[in-house]
């Protein structure tokens, strides 16, 4: 299996969202089988709400879909969001300037 970079960000609630509605499942269905409150199930595949390894482990039970990949997914989606945010990425200039000259 390849890697490859999108050209933007995927949060993770895309694939899973693609997935829920390729099977057919209704969101209110997955959450109470899910154990986890329809709001939340809905942010996280909504992409307003990130993944956390919990709620990773439940999608992998409930969808068979690895959480180790979708917490990877997520790590990736967080670090590229940072990284696309220029007054951060101005503070980390100036943060490797000054340590450049300690």
């Amino acid at each position: 299996m390849g890697s490859y970079v999108c050209a933007r960000p995927v949060h993770p609630g895309e694939i899973l969202k693609e997935e829920v509605e390729y099977r057919g499942i209704s969101q209110g269905k997955l959450a109470a089988q899910m154990g986890m409150p329809y709001k939340v199930l809905n942010h996280i595949l909504n992409k307003r709400r990130p993944l956390t390894p919990t709620t990773a482990m439940l999608f992998e039970a409930a969808l068979g879909i690895p959480s180790d990949m979708l917490i990877g997914l997520q790590t990736d989606y967080n670090m590229r969001m940072v990284k696309q945010d220029k007054s951060f990425t101005d503070r980390l200039a100036q943060i490797r300037k000054v340590a450049a000259v300690l």
